[in-house]
């Protein structure tokens, strides 16, 4: 699945807002089928703004274009959200009917209504865990989804399961242990990224250990790539991670609601100050079904 923005951390200030994010830590993109319409609508909200990023639409079209597809592939996002990577899909030349699967009605909802027109795009409801498809599919993409699911390597082949003979699988996902907004030594804001980490990713190593979990699922052909991501001017992104780490902060009872918006504050002064530093590294890893 995706991650907050800059919209949502500004939102989440709303007392009512965070008590139903505490309700659900950790890790809240693995139980959007439990959110109530107000935070599954703002986690809606994220999604379409992160995938307008360019930053994140050129990693996007990087690790697409390792990918060699027959003419009217059929292809299946597995955690689609609101569905902006499945439109991307369905706009790729060559590309035939694209299929998103997820979870959250909310999210799905947000997706039919964006997408409405699209010839080539549907969405169904399901889990990545037991996909509601038959072994069809020529591509399977899993984009910022391994890092919340609970069993990654069952995601995985179920991947395979709806895979024809020679189909591809490409996923993306953060190193989360990568994430870093210190600009020093013992910096607070540190503390912010590291909680967002602990309350809303599942596992921070998924990437190191997916090359493994990929063979040992019977892909091959293999290929792991890494992306660099920073921001210094406009990082809404790397600011809406401190704001959920300190909103996670504040819930788990460590810091109280004055210490919470003072980080979210000296956040923003650095921005404004042009001293903010934010970097995370993201990896894509495509791979194929034997033939």
């Amino acid at each position: 699945m995706v991650h907050l923005d800059a919209a949502l951390g500004e939102q989440l200030l709303d007392v009512s807002i965070r008590q139903a994010v505490a309700q659900v830590l950790p890790d809240v993109y693995n139980k959007v089928t439990e959110l109530d319409a107000a935070v599954g609508g703002q986690l809606a909200d994220a999604m379409e703004l992160r995938a307008k990023d360019p930053a994140q639409q050129a990693m996007l079209a990087a690790y697409l274009a390792d990918l060699n597809l027959p003419d009217k592939a059929a292809v299946v996002e597995i955690g689609c959200g609101t569905g902006a990577i499945s439109g991307v899909l369905a706009a790729r030349a060559g590309v035939g009917e694209v299929t998103g699967v997820d979870p959250s009605p909310i999210f799905l909802d947000r997706a039919r209504d964006l997408s409405a027109g699209a010839a080539n795009l549907s969405f169904r409801q399901g889990d990545g865990h037991d996909l509601p498809l038959p072994g069809v599919v020529r591509l399977a993409v899993l984009h910022t989804v391994l890092s919340h699911v609970s069993d990654p390597v069952g995601v995985l082949g179920e991947a395979f399961r709806v895979l024809r003979p020679g189909g591809a699988l490409a996923v993306f996902d953060g190193d989360y242990n990568t994430i870093s907004v210190a600009t020093g030594d013992i910096d607070p804001l540190q503390a912010c990224a590291d909680a967002m980490v602990q309350n809303f990713v599942n596992d921070r190593w998924i990437i190191r250990r997916l090359p493994a979990m990929t063979a040992a699922a019977g892909y091959t052909e293999t290929r792991l790539r890494i992306h660099g991501y920073a921001q210094t001017t406009d990082p809404a992104y790397l600011l809406s991670i401190v704001d959920r780490g300190a909103d996670a902060l504040v819930a788990a009872g460590r810091i109280g609601p004055e210490l919470c918006q003072a980080l979210k504050s000296e956040a923003r002064r650095r921005s404004t100050a042009q001293s903010f530093f934010g970097y995370i590294a993201y990896a894509s890893l495509t791979a194929r079904k034997p033939g």
